[in-house]
């Protein structure tokens, strides 16, 4: 078993932050620096080359990162195997996930919620941002499993489908646009209120604008939110469009307070997808999480 001096260790190399990794494990940076130095006497040679705010592993440190991340998989396959021989046997495990906001948001806590109560012993922090930033997390080592939706894959990353959802055109039920019909033209003269930059959403209703020959910047663009929510409680009350997940909207819908405007010919369907490092597929308990949660809405889909 991996003692905890080791854990904190690959945390740091992981984020190459003392800082950050103290806020990921809730210890202090104090507590951080302490038990690294500790595997420092231990392994008589330094692991990590302080430069100013920032650090970098040694030789040394390299090496121990490469074996601790085997060792820690040859564990959790360990753990694993245990649990299905005994029941009764139920190791601690940390997760770091991020997920963009729509999934944080509508999607993804009943399956934490199934996940917990199936693994109790897990600790899992969840990270709410834009794709974008979700994505950038994943390629810093912030986090070890995204989850994304509509936007532009890149070639070092892993992308497993979730589900699928559908981005509507919606307005306040007191707008005139509430009983009227658009082609997609229509809306290079009509008032929208969008998400901002990095939003999975509007990646969506950028590429499905294209195909029409129109671009965002060809929209009268009344304000740009940052987050589902704030886009659909100032639509709710303003009488431009805004184009919001159905999953973000269903309930406003079912009560009238926002109605859904048609715009023809717009496909407006996209992906949420797990993202994950290439090569890190198969790291445990990620793996697991990633199959639980795929059939969790398998099941719901059919």
């Amino acid at each position: 078993m991996l003692s905890h001096a080791h854990e904190v260790f690959l945390e740091v190399a992981r984020q190459l932050s003392f800082t950050k990794a103290g806020q990921t494990l809730f210890l202090s940076q104090s507590a951080v620096s302490k038990r690294v130095r500790a595997l420092e006497e231990h392994y008589k040679t330094g692991l990590f080359e302080r430069l100013g705010n920032a650090v970098q592993l040694t030789a040394a440190g390299e090496l121990l990162y490469r074996k601790l991340l085997l060792a820690r998989q040859l564990q959790h396959e360990l753990e694993q195997e245990f649990t299905e021989l005994s029941p009764e046997f139920q190791p601690r495990q940390q997760m770091v996930i991020g997920a963009s906001t729509t999934i944080s948001l509508y999607v993804i806590p009943p399956v934490l919620s199934a996940y917990l109560a199936r693994f109790p012993h897990t600790q899992l922090t969840l990270k709410n941002r834009n794709s974008e930033n979700i994505l950038k997390a994943l390629l810093d080592h912030e986090i070890d499993l995204g989850i994304i939706e509509g936007i532009h894959k890149v070639s070092n990353v892993t992308y497993t489908p979730l589900l699928t959802d559908e981005v509507v055109a919606v307005c306040s039920a007191r707008n005139p646009l509430n009983r009227r019909e658009l082609g997609a033209q229509d809306l290079r003269r009509t008032p929208v209120a969008l998400r901002e930059t990095g939003s999975g959403t509007l990646a969506v209703l950028e590429e499905a604008l294209l195909t029409h020959g129109i671009r965002l910047t060809d929209l009268p663009v009344k304000v740009r939110l940052g987050g589902t929510e704030a886009l659909k409680n100032f639509v709710r009350v303003d009488t431009c469009l805004a184009f919001l997940p159905r999953q973000s909207v269903m309930k406003e819908l079912a009560a009238g307070e926002l109605v859904e405007v048609p715009v023809r010919d717009l496909n407006l369907v996209r992906h949420f997808d797990f993202v994950q490092r290439k090569g890190t597929e198969n790291n445990l308990p990620y793996k697991t999480f990633v199959q639980f949660a795929r059939r969790y809405y398998g099941s719901r889909q059919r």
